[in-house]
């Protein structure tokens, strides 16, 4: 009766995803909630026999999982991921189906899992995962998750279920670390033993004071947000030493950042095939669970340098000699962090903000105001121009008027077939930085009007 059920299980989601795909939808999610609600141990049956990193936080999971398939693929390992984004149970229960024969077994030895670090304590019952990367804790989406404790303590309930895995934590991050005093699991630390920008955005801390005593913490360096060499003065609470850690940035830029990466005793010169700070912290982080797994350093190391990033991730367009970047964004600590990124710009460029607050976005957009939009009005003549765009388009304009951008400067385009072709109808870069949704949208328009790829291809 149970393997009736596993099989009828993995036909329905393969119908309903092959359904939803002919209708031109993505089919991430509700394929997995149909297998789910037949078969509701699925996940735990079809991931028995195989080798899983989960990457789960708050910032940068995707991007990391992205780095670790390329180091899959030139170590010539067979693999399947969750490469759509869809990092909840029911996606996530999805993408092993479809990677499986009706009886249940999977056609791959390995997989890279990103889960949604709120779904985690959930995905974690089911699977028994080799290594567990933790990218950081931030703020984020607060009518969803809460405030940051709340979130560290799904990742920590996450972790309890994980007895087998290797876990990779941030040193710089005082909150995802302090996870690594209650686990018996084996520990990796990655981190930046160095700043990263020559200048930073202002920034409020998610994280000022000492998660044992609340005492505030001082800092040796900051690289953004509450990461860096943080400690305690009363408690003595401090940034563990990485196992694998950026000791140098060499060179950055608005197409790539070099660093070098310094493992058991070895330095690898990095080239990271995408700009921004956070790519850095992306880049140790997958040679961390490249160590967690054993897979050769040199070979993750390579990788880094060929991965190709996900969907809206730092994602270009090169549309009839126009180049666009759409860069997703989703809470202060991110978008902060891009605005970093465009002050190695040494060329004009149009900025585009496009702002949802529909549930895969978080309904409560008030996180617009601790972002420091006037780094954009301290860049004069670099910055060409802002269109807002988005369901709350007209609060986001708002949010500019008082971060100084001038009138003439500022416009509002709703459609996003209109706003493609104001974005092509000028010579300069264009920078999109559009929250979940809006990023979905857009990036579907632009696949049909300009024939690229849709976000599950």
């Amino acid at each position: 009766m149970k393997k009736l059920r596993i099989m009828i299980a993995l036909i329905v989601c393969r119908l309903a995803r092959a359904a939803i795909r002919l209708l031109g939808r993505g089919g991430t999610d509700l394929p997995g909630r149909l297998a789910l609600k037949i078969c509701p141990d699925l996940l735990g049956v079809l991931a028995k026999t195989v080798t899983v990193v989960i990457v789960t936080g708050t910032n940068g999971k995707t991007t990391t999982s992205r780095m670790i398939e390329q180091a899959f693929i030139d170590a010539g390992i067979s693999y399947f991921a969750n490469k759509t984004g869809a990092n909840l149970i029911s996606g996530i229960t999805a993408e092993f189906a479809v990677h499986s024969t009706l009886t249940g077994k999977c056609k791959h030895t390995h997989a890279v899992i990103e889960s949604d670090e709120a779904a985690f304590k959930l995905v974690s019952k089911y699977i028994d995962p080799k290594a567990v990367l933790v990218t950081n804790v931030f703020r984020d989406q607060l009518d969803r998750y809460g405030e940051v404790t709340h979130t560290l303590n799904n990742i920590r309930i996450g972790l309890s279920n994980c007895k087998n895995a290797t876990v990779c934590l941030n040193a710089d991050d005082s909150l995802s670390a302090s996870l690594a005093q209650e686990l018996p699991n084996r520990i990796v630390f990655y981190g930046v033993n160095t700043p990263i920008y020559k200048t930073r955005v202002e920034e409020v801390s998610d994280a000022p004071y000492c998660i044992h005593c609340k005492s505030e913490y001082v800092y040796d360096f900051v690289t953004y947000g509450h990461l860096g060499g943080y400690r305690c003065p009363n408690c003595g609470y401090h940034r563990p030493t990485p196992d694998v850690a950026v000791t140098e940035v060499l060179a950055a830029d608005t197409e790539h950042s070099e660093v070098a990466i310094e493992m058991d005793g070895v330095r690898y010169d990095t080239n990271v095939n995408l700009p921004g700070g956070y790519n850095i912290y992306n880049a140790v982080s997958a040679m961390a669970a490249g160590k967690a797994l054993g897979l050769d350093p040199a070979v993750v190391n390579q990788s880094l340098s060929q991965f190709s990033c996900g969907f809206g991730r730092m994602e270009k367009f090169d549309i009839d000699g126009h180049s666009l970047r759409m860069i997703l964004i989703k809470n202060p600590a991110g978008c902060n962090q891009v605005l970093n990124f465009l002050t190695d710009a040494t060329e004009p460029f149009l900025f585009v903000a496009c702002l949802n607050d529909r549930a895969f976005d978080g309904k409560d957009i008030s996180w617009i105001w601790d972002v420091d939009f006037e780094k954009l009005t301290e860049m004069g003549d670099l910055l060409t121009g802002v269109i807002v765009s988005g369901v709350r388009a007209d609060d986001m304009a708002t949010r500019f008027k008082y971060a100084g951008i001038p009138k003439e400067k500022l416009r509002i385009i709703k459609d996003y077939s209109e706003l493609c072709k104001a974005c092509l109808a000028q010579d300069k870069p264009v920078f999109i930085m559009p929250t979940y949704t809006a990023m979905l949208d857009l990036r579907a328009t632009i696949s049909k009007n300009y024939g690229f790829k849709n976000f599950w291809e």
